[in-house]
């Protein structure tokens, strides 16, 4: 199963960070920063079977794939402005990572512009 190997990582990872955090906290983020990357290596293969899922019924509903692309670029845009955001607070940049959430959000708002013309155009269609 997939969550007991992220989660003996990450406990495995923790307890190490907690032991080098006092001699050499720069080992420590790094540690962090490369268990971080190794738990979404383990998962990328469940997020590849859900979009796989997700795109088959897409096309079985008839909706134009631009439309799942864009939410799935802005879930995937979520979770890695999230993640970013984590690690730069893990290595005690709060305001810094107040930036990258804040970017995460700029860029979803820019993305979700042509799906809400589209949106008011069918509803503007709609109203006679």
């Amino acid at each position: 199963m997939a969550i007991m190997q992220v989660v003996g990582i990450g406990i495995t990872a923790a307890v190490l960070i907690i032991l080098i955090r006092q001699e050499k906290p720069e080992l420590a983020f790094l540690l962090s920063l490369v268990t971080g990357i190794a738990i979404l290596i383990l998962v990328i293969d469940q997020v590849a079977i859900v979009i796989n899922l997700l795109e088959q019924l897409a096309d079985k509903a008839q909706i134009d794939l631009i439309y799942l692309n864009t939410i799935l670029k802005i879930v995937g845009i979520a979770y890695i402005g999230e993640f970013g955001a984590e690690i730069t607070r893990d290595a005690g940049e709060s305001a810094l990572a107040s930036k990258i959430e804040m970017a995460a959000k700029i860029i979803i708002m820019i993305l979700t512009i042509p799906v809400m013309i589209t949106l008011i155009e069918t509803i503007i269609d709609l109203i006679p």
